[in-house]
C-alpha cells in the first residue's frame, strides 16, 4: 500500500502534521494507499510556489501551453484502461463508466488544448476617430480548486486543463474519498511536460485543507464542486476579499415522460440517469414526472427493468450497480428510504441497504411512486440510487413540478412532439435540458453548469470554460496626436 505526500513545486514532500488519511476500496473495504494530510503552513509553501511558477507559466505563449496538454492527452489515452480499472477500486463505479470517466478526461484535454489558438477577444470601432478598441484575455494567477468524489477524474479535469491553458497556476485539494485519480492526472501532466509548481496538490478535509485554500489571500479564485450547503459558506468567505468564486453544486433532476412518448427509450433513460453511477451524480435523474395516461405502463417496465439489476464489484462485466462511496453515503440513503415511507410514499421496490456477498457499501435500487412534489424525497437531494415518480395530467402541470426544486442542473423530456420539447426547452429552469434522453451525458464542447442554487453563472467545458479562468481586458489604442475625451469630445 503506497503513501502519497503532497505535491508541491513538482516534487512529492512530507506534509507538517504527521498525520494522514486512509484511502478506501467501496466495493471491499481494503485499504488502497494512505495519503498525508496538510498543514496551513504547507498550503502557504503550495500557494508561494504557485506564484514563483506563474509568471513564466503566464508568459508561455497559449499555444505553447497547449502543446502540453496535447501530449498528456495522448498519455492519458494510453493509459486509460489502467486508470479505469484504479478509478472502479478507488471510488466504485462500474468499469464501463470508469472508462467513460478517463474519456470525459481526455476529451475536455484535447478541447482545452484546442483553446490554446481560439483564447479571442473583440475588435469593435471607437466613438473617437483615430482610436482602436480590442478586448484581451488575461489569467487571474493562482486558482484554488475543491473537487469531489463522484467523478475523480473527469471533474479535475474540466477545472484543471481550461485554468492551465488560460495561464493560470494551482493549488488543489482532491476529495479525499477519492485522491489517486487526481494524482495519476498531475502525473501525466508532469510527464507530458508541465513545469514544476504550476500544479501544487494538497489533501485533507474540507474543514482544514479546504477552508484553508478558500481562505488565503495569495489565491484569487477558487473553483469548487460539491453540496450546496458548502458552497454557500465559500461563496460567503469569499465575499469578504473580493475573491473570484465559480460554484457547481447540487441537483434534483426531472424526467418529463408525456403521454406521446416512447415508453421503452424512456425507461431506458430512467434506468441510466437514477441509477448508473449508483445515483451519485449531481445530474441524477431523481424524480420522474409521467403523464397519467401512461402511468401504468411506464411503472410496470421500470419495475420490471429495476428488479434485474445486479449490484457487486464495478471490474465484474455483469456488475450494473456498484457500491455508493462509504459509510456516511449509505446511512443517509437508507434515512431517506425511511423517509420516504414516513411520508407516505409508496415503496415500490428497494430500500434497503443490500449484501451482493461483498462487504462494501451497497444500497438497493430503489423506487418511490404515490410521490407528492413537497415530499422531502422529491425535493432533496439524496445522491443514491433513489427515484421518485409524480403522476401530472398534461405539460403545463410537467413543468411546474420539474421547476418546484431550489436546485436546476439537467432535465429531460421524452415526447414525439416538437411542440412539447421546444415549450420544455423554453419553460424548465435548468442549465440543462436533453430531449429523448437522460438526465446525464455532459460533451466537452458544451457549457455545463446550472441554475438558482445549483451554480452562480459560471459554466464547465465548452468555451465557457476558459471565461471561468480569465479576466476580460479592454485595451485602446489612441494615434490621434492629440488629447481626446471620449463623451467629451
Amino acid at each position: 500500500m503506497q503513501e502519497y505526500k503532497l505535491l508541491i513545486d513538482g516534487k512529492w514532500i512530507d506534509s507538517s502534521t504527521n498525520e494522514s488519511f486512509d484511502d478506501i476500496n467501496p466495493t471491499t473495504l481494503e485499504k488502497i494507499a494512505t495519503i498525508q494530510i496538510a498543514a496551513d503552513i504547507d498550503i502557504d509553501q503550495a500557494v508561494n510556489t504557485a506564484w514563483e511558477a506563474f509568471g513564466a507559466w503566464s508568459e508561455t505563449p497559449p499555444p505553447g501551453r497547449a502543446q502540453i496538454l496535447f501530449k498528456a492527452a495522448r498519455i492519458l489515452e494510453e493509459k486509460k484502461e489502467e486508470l479505469a480499472k484504479l478509478l472502479t477500486e478507488e471510488m466504485g463505479k462500474v468499469i464501463s463508466e470508469a472508462r467513460g470517466d478517463i474519456q470525459e478526461a481526455i476529451d475536455i484535454t484535447l478541447y482545452a488544448a484546442g483553446e490554446g489558438r481560439r483564447m479571442f477577444g473583440e475588435t469593435t470601432t471607437s466613438e473617437l476617430k483615430n482610436k482602436f478598441c480590442m478586448t484581451v484575455l488575461r489569467p487571474i494567477g493562482v486558482v484554488g480548486m475543491i473537487t469531489p468524489w463522484n467523478f475523480p477524474m473527469a471533474i479535475p479535469a474540466w477545472k484543471v486543463m481550461p485554468a492551465l491553458v488560460a495561464g493560470n497556476t494551482i493549488v488543489m485539494k482532491p476529495a479525499s474519498d477519492t485522491p489517486l485519480l487526481t494524482i495519476k492526472m498531475v502525473e501525466v501532466l508532469m510527464e507530458a511536460g508541465l513545469p514544476p509548481g504550476v500544479i501544487n496538490l494538497v489533501f485533507g478535509p474540507g474543514v482544514s485543507v479546504g477552508q484553508a485554500i478558500v481562505h488565503h489571500p495569495g489565491i484569487r479564485a477558487i473553483s469548487f464542486t460539491g453540496s450546496l450547503e458548502t458552497g454557500k459558506q465559500i461563496m460567503g468567505e469569499c465575499a469578504k476579499s473580493m475573491k473570484r468564486v465559480s460554484l457547481e453544486m447540487g441537483g434534483k433532476n426531472p424526467i418529463i415522460v408525456m403521454d406521446d412518448a416512447d415508453i421503452d427509450l424512456a425507461v431506458d433513460g430512467v434506468i441510466w440517469g437514477a441509477f448508473g453511477t449508483t445515483g451519485q451524480r449531481c445530474t441524477a435523474a431523481s424524480k420522474v414526472i409521467i403523464h397519467e395516461k401512461v402511468e401504468h405502463e411506464f411503472t410496470d417496465k421500470l419495475l420490471t427493468r429495476t428488479r434485474t439489476l445486479k449490484l457487486g464489484d464495478g471490474l465484474h462485466a455483469k456488475t450494473d450497480i456498484g457500491p455508493v462511496i462509504n459509510q456516511a453515503q449509505l446511512d443517509k440513503i437508507a434515512k431517506y428510504a425511511r423517509i420516504g415511507q414516513d411520508e407516505g410514499a409508496t415503496l415500490l421496490t428497494g430500500g434497503n441497504i443490500a449484501n451482493p456477498g461483498l462487504d462494501g457499501y451497497f444500497f438497493e435500487p430503489t423506487i418511490f411512486t404515490d410521490v407528492d412534489p413537497d415530499m422531502r424525497i422529491a425535493q432533496d437531494e439524496i445522491f443514491g440510487p433513489v427515484v421518485s415518480l409524480i403522476t401530472v395530467s398534461d405539460l403545463d402541470e410537467a413543468i411546474e413540478v420539474a421547476n418546484n426544486t431550489i436546485y436546476g442542473l439537467s432535465s429531460s423530456i421524452y415526447t414525439r412532439d416538437i411542440a412539447s420539447g421546444f415549450k420544455a426547452i423554453e419553460k424548465i429552469e435548468a442549465g440543462v435540458t436533453y430531449v429523448n434522453s437522460s438526465t446525464i451525458g455532459a460533451e466537452a464542447h458544451l457549457p455545463f453548469g446550472g441554475v438558482k442554487g445549483t451554480g452562480n453563472g459560471f459554466r464547465e467545458a465548452g468555451p465557457e470554460a476558459i471565461k471561468e479562468f480569465t479576466e476580460i481586458k479592454a485595451v485602446y489604442f489612441d494615434y490621434s496626436g492629440k488629447l481626446q475625451k471620449a463623451q467629451i469630445d
